[in-house]
């Protein structure tokens, strides 16, 4: 069931959703070559209190940390923990937080140092596929127009798009109706409507779309081995026009514009 939001829930969302935006600016502030992806970790969830927030995902179905961190050829779910992170690694750092009773979800990859130019731009056009699926968050379209928007992007540029996770609504619950696939037909599933929120979240290969999951039941593994990328928003539906982007990426994108890395 589709729970419709309030102009008042939306609001609060947005609360949740900043939150976010802003813990990952924290993140990006310290992430690079010779951090742990643990201390990362630590860094989200310290920033997410303070904003008298929860972290999202510590607990969530007995996942134990606050931020998902995913390097390299893990896709998403990856758990902070010893890995040092290195030059060329590229890092999906997945963040959520609860205030008010609502919740906001969003992520962004990082390039650690310079990466191959083949890796960039799978993050560039991972970036873009979300911002095309965004286009289609309107009013009276359908979830399938988002997925063809995202799908089509990414594999018109060699790609292969993940299948088996998806994005989500969001609202009272972390995960709430309806799915939002990366991949599908234009003007097929559910009609979307004035006070729907989803996140959209799409998760790219720069091989092949199979994946696995890791030893530790959490992480999922590109399956050859290649670099992932994966970025999100979360996203009201508005009664006309384009949608209402409730998280941000401005706050870190002004973080890595001050330390001089390039933003495509």
């Amino acid at each position: 069931m589709i729970h419709y939001k309030s102009n008042e829930e939306i609001e609060l969302i947005r609360q949740s959703s900043l939150i976010v935006a802003k813990a990952l600016a924290e993140v990006a502030k310290v992430i690079g070559p010779g951090v742990t992806t643990l201390s990362l970790d630590k860094v989200a969830e310290d920033y997410i209190r303070s904003q008298s927030a929860e972290p999202a995902f510590k607990g969530y179905r007995g996942f134990p940390f606050s931020l998902c961190v995913s390097v390299n050829a893990e896709v998403v779910h990856g758990m902070p923990g010893s890995y040092i992170l290195k030059e060329g690694d590229i890092v999906s750092v997945d963040c959520g937080a609860k205030k008010n009773g609502f919740y906001g979800d969003s992520a962004y990859t990082f390039a650690i140092g310079e990466v191959k130019p083949e890796v960039k731009k799978l993050m560039k056009v991972t970036k873009e596929s979300l911002y095309k699926g965004i286009e289609k968050a309107m009013s009276g379209l359908r979830i399938g127009d988002i997925s063809a928007a995202v799908q089509n992007h990414a594999e018109l540029n060699g790609y292969g798009v993940v299948r088996e996770l998806v994005g989500h609504g969001l609202g009272r619950n972390l995960h709430e109706d309806p799915e939002v696939p990366n991949y599908g037909k234009k003007g097929s599933g559910p009609k979307m409507k004035e006070g729907m929120v989803i996140a959209i979240e799409p998760m790219i290969n720069l091989g092949k779309k199979n994946v696995k999951q890791g030893k530790d039941g959490w992480t999922i593994i590109a399956t050859d081995g290649l670099p992932s990328a994966h970025f999100e928003h979360t996203i009201a539906i508005k009664a006309q026009g384009k949608a209402d982007i409730l998280t941000s990426f401005e706050f870190v994108e002004a973080v890595l514009k001050e330390q001089k890395i390039v933003i495509d």
